[in-house]
């Protein structure tokens, strides 16, 4: 049987994006699992999280998960979501300055003050609800329609150094990249586990992905 390792480092609603994953794939073990050994066993890992990149980084270091993402990253199928998505980059304007895992070349960003949509509405930061998502090719989005909406909850973003690490871009109100692919490696800013049957799908072809693009 497949399996999946979800990290528990102590930030991130877990038992979701677990019984989110199961639904997806019923046939693949699911495991929340903060173990390393049981971390490196796994098919595939996901590196969720919620909250501030600070703490994040501490809880990582504290648990002494950091080498084990980087042994991930670089052997098989790992998925960033929200502020996984965004510990993986170098660093983070959060709490003034943040170093990441610098798994991914890139900053993390926070919006701007005083953002407004092409009618002038003012937008309020969080960035906060359902978005359309514009997709670059990526065997993750197979099944997905072009610009379906994925739910964000966020204040600060990705900002790649390279631009071929971006594998899908909203607005809010200028693009932004929220998913970006590195070889086995894909990380999104939205929380699928909470975008209905486009998210669904998303992890399911997540649990079916050799990492190869």
């Amino acid at each position: 049987m497949s399996s999946v390792a979800v990290i528990d480092y102590g930030m991130g609603n877990l038992h979701s994006i677990a019984k989110a994953l199961q639904h997806a794939a019923s046939e693949v073990d699911v495991q929340i699992v903060s173990d390393v050994d049981v971390i490196l066993r796994a098919d595939r890992v996901v590196f969720p999280g919620v909250g501030a990149m600070r703490d994040c980084m501490q809880a990582l270091n504290t648990s002494g998960l950091t080498g084990v993402i980087h042994q991930v990253a670089n052997s098989r199928p790992l998925l960033g979501i929200c502020l996984g998505m965004q510990a993986l980059l170098t660093d983070s304007e959060e709490n003034g300055y943040t170093e990441g895992l610098n798994v991914l070349a890139g900053h993390v960003v926070r919006f701007a003050d005083g953002l407004a949509d092409k009618s002038n509405n003012k937008l309020k930061v969080p960035h906060m609800g359902w978005n359309q998502v514009r997709q670059l090719p990526h065997p993750l989005w197979k099944g997905i329609p072009q610009d379906s909406r994925f739910y964000f909850v966020h204040s600060y973003y990705a900002r790649p150094d390279n631009a071929a690490l971006v594998a899908a871009t909203t607005d809010y109100p200028d693009p932004f990249a929220c998913a970006l692919a590195q070889n086995n490696i894909f990380a999104v800013q939205f929380h699928p586990e909470k975008s209905q049957a486009v998210g669904l799908q998303l992890l399911k072809n997540f649990l079916h992905w050799d990492g190869q693009v």
